[in-house]
């Protein structure tokens, strides 16, 4: 009994000091996001140049410039026993090529996300989810974006 006292004390103290600390992605940041063009679905585009452009770096020491490509695919994924739509499946497809201001070189890489949501009874509570979903998915993709922005300039 004792034994396991100790046993589970000493246990609780080395897991709880692991030395783990969260990276905040503007310390690796090393490039500003100088101009972003985009393509394709306008309000997605519109809240993705958004979510970019708050991770700014105002030091950055390469200058980017940021071409995104974006489709959206809407389709149904579940039907009931009446042939109503109970799902809607939404498929966001961003092709991102970038490069440096001073250089020409181009290099591109693709994201895709995609998500379902439930239709409501009434036709704004289902506005609204897809609405919500959409800014989840965008969320999601920005983050993705960057983290591989960073990987591609830090060759980490």
């Amino acid at each position: 009994m004792r034994i396991n006292l100790y046993f589970s004390l000493i246990l609780l103290i080395v897991i709880s000091n692991c030395g783990y600390q969260v990276v905040d992605k503007k310390k690796l940041q090393t490039f500003n996001i100088l101009e972003i063009n985009t393509k394709g679905e306008k309000r997605i585009n519109f809240k993705l140049k958004n979510k970019l452009l708050s991770f700014k770096k105002e030091n950055g020491k390469e200058l980017i410039i940021l071409d995104i490509n974006s489709k959206k695919t809407k389709s149904i994924k579940d039907k009931n026993i009446k042939n109503q739509i109970t799902k809607y499946q939404i498929d966001l497809d961003i092709e991102v090529s970038y490069r440096k201001a001073n250089q020409s070189k181009v290099n591109n890489f693709s994201i895709k996300q995609n998500g379902a949501y439930d239709v409501s009874s009434q036709h704004s509570q289902t506005l609204n989810n897809e609405k919500k979903l959409i800014d989840l998915l965008i969320n999601n993709i920005s983050e993705k974006i960057i983290d591989q922005l960073i990987v591609n300039f830090n060759d980490l």
